[in-house]
């Protein structure tokens, strides 16, 4: 990001109001974070406050910040599949924007349990259209102008590359499990809301994200915390399924800028130019790890393969070329940089918490 970027301040405007839904997860606490320490918005986090929702890195930040931001962040604990609290959420934020990030997002627990999957990115994302629908009917003049309904998505949706070409805003939808094929269906919502309703929405559709507080579930902090403590490290199938990689700050660039300054009805695809094999980033981590954590032999030889998972899509790449051009964003951050400080992060972080 250059200089010249707008932060959350100039890029919000006369809004003052922002719903954060998700807030509370990876990706929506960086939005979060970001809004209240670029801007005085005031931000309404609706999060049903699941397993994976921890508000420490928020409460970090208002610390720092002081009264104005803790009384600018108003937590929502509210599950999107329960529609009357929604509509009752909506009404109290009373939001100029609303970004919706909630969304179960773990392959292997939508194939284990595909349930909650439709209930929280099918049903939750219907639930909070028809409120936002009835909302932005109700304002008028420039909060109308300017009112948007960001819905943020996942590459998963566009289903598995070959060796060549990337995704884009024009690939076909080919979802593969549980999980892209809740979000996709969402995605197929959110724009038959714009397209029937009039409502205005922006859709993003973004590659894998990695960084400090991810929820130790998906690949680089298992890894990280496996190979610190010395235990195995699963590697499903040969370790050469590709993914894309995207620093979460880079996509919280990529997602206000979307939000504020996207043409209602379109989308964008987010990617971080950071394609690498499972096998690459597993590698990369412990060559990190070699150097902050010496231990009795290298810690790559703790790589295990296992049995793949059941329809692992081959290949994920993202095509940015759009919000490039139309918006002007880039990612600032390259991989092996970004890796190593999420990794330092990660090995600071629950090295302290175990003390």
């Amino acid at each position: 990001m250059t200089n010249s970027m707008p932060n959350a301040a100039e890029l919000l405007g006369s809004r003052r109001r922002v719903l954060v839904t998700g807030g509370a997860g990876f990706i929506g606490g960086a939005v979060v974070r970001r809004l209240l320490k670029e801007s005085e918005a005031i931000v309404f986090n609706l999060d049903k406050m699941g397993y994976a929702s921890d508000l420490t890195s928020i409460k970090e930040v208002i610390s720092e910040l002081g009264e104005s931001a803790e009384q600018r962040h108003v937590l929502l604990r509210v599950d999107l599949a329960d529609a009357g609290a929604v509509r009752e959420a909506v009404k109290a934020a009373n939001p100029d924007l609303v970004m919706h990030l909630a969304a179960e997002s773990h392959v292997d627990r939508s194939i284990a349990g595909p349930g909650v999957f439709i209930e929280s990115n099918v049903t939750g994302t219907y639930n909070l259209l028809q409120a936002v629908r009835e909302h932005a009917e109700g304002l008028s003049g420039e909060r109308q102008e300017k009112f948007r309904l960001h819905h943020i998505s996942t590459d998963e949706v566009f289903g598995s590359l070959g060796a060549e070409g990337r995704f884009s805003e024009t690939t076909p939808y080919d979802p593969r499990s549980p999980y892209s094929s809740s979000k996709a269906a969402s995605d197929h919502l959110v724009s038959a809301w714009h397209h029937t309703y009039g409502l205005p929405v922006v859709l993003t559709n973004c590659s894998n994200n990695y960084g400090p507080w991810q929820f130790p579930e998906k690949l680089i902090p298992v890894v990280t915390l496996k190979a610190a403590a010395e235990e195995p490290i699963p590697l499903y199938g040969d370790g050469l399924n590709v993914r894309d990689w995207l620093y979460v700050e880079d996509h919280v660039d990529a997602l206000l800028l979307a939000a504020c300054t996207g043409a209602s009805g379109r989308s964008y695809c987010v990617g971080g130019y950071g394609e690498r094999t499972n096998r690459e980033v597993v590698e990369c981590i412990c060559s990190h790890l070699d150097q902050l954590l010496p231990a009795r032999k290298p810690h790559k030889q703790l790589i295990q393969m296992v049995t793949d998972r059941p329809g692992h899509d081959r290949r994920y790449a993202i095509d940015p070329a759009r919000i490039e051009a139309e918006l002007g964003w880039k990612p600032r951050h390259e991989f092996s940089e970004a890796v190593a400080k999420t990794v330092q992060w990660y090995i600071a972080h629950y090295a302290n918490k175990k003390t």
